[in-house]
C-alpha cells in the first residue's frame, strides 16, 4: 500500500501519467472516494499517459466512455448509477477481458463482479489542509499492480 499527498490537480494528473506506461490490456483500476476528490482528473492524466488526445469527461450520465487512439483503449466507467442493479447488463466481463485499460469509479457497486487482480486508488479530500489537497492511497491486488505501485513509490522517494 502506498499513500501519496497531492496539493493540486496537476499533481493528480501527473500520477495518472506516471502510472500509464506500465499498464496493459485487461488492467482494472478502481477509483473510489468523495465527489470532487480528483478521480476524473486522475483519469485525464492516465489517458494522456496512454497517448489519448481526446478530452476525458466524467462518465456520470453515460456510465461508460470509451477513448481510442492511444497505446491502449481506455474504458472509463462510473457505476454509481448501478447501486440498485448490477453490472451484468453492461457486459463488464467483456471489458475486463478485452483490449483496453478499465477505470472504474464507485466500484463498491459492482464488488461481486471485479476480477481477482486490480489496483484500487482511494481519493480522500483533506479539506483541513487546503481546498485542493488530497491523499491518494494505492492498494494493489496481484503481483502486476504491486510492481506498478512499487515503481510509483520509488519515483516519489528520489
Amino acid at each position: 500500500m502506498l499513500e501519496l499527498t497531492v496539493t493540486n490537480p496537476e499533481m493528480t494528473m501527473a500520477l495518472g501519467r506516471q502510472l500509464a506506461p506500465g499498464l496493459r490490456a485487461q488492467d482494472v483500476i478502481l477509483l473510489d472516494g468523495d465527489l470532487g476528490a480528483g478521480k476524473t482528473t486522475f483519469t485525464k492524466g492516465l489517458a494522456a499517459g496512454l497517448g489519448i488526445k481526446r478530452n476525458v469527461k466524467s462518465p456520470t450520465f453515460t456510465i461508460i466512455r470509451e477513448y481510442q487512439g492511444g497505446r491502449l483503449p481506455l474504458y472509463h466507467m462510473d457505476v454509481y448509477r448501478l447501486e440498485d442493479g448490477s453490472g451484468d447488463e453492461l457486459g463488464l466481463e467483456e471489458y475486463f477481458n478485452g483490449d483496453g485499460v478499465n477505470v472504474i469509479e464507485w466500484s463498491q457497486f459492482i464488488a461481486d463482479e471485479l476480477p481477482a487482480h486490480y489496483l484500487r486508488i482511494v481519493f480522500k479530500r483533506d479539506d483541513d489542509a487546503g481546498e485542493t489537497q488530497r491523499t491518494l492511497t494505492f492498494e494493489p491486488h496481484g503481483d502486476h499492480f504491486a510492481h506498478l505501485v512499487a515503481q510509483l513509490e520509488a519515483s516519489h522517494h528520489e
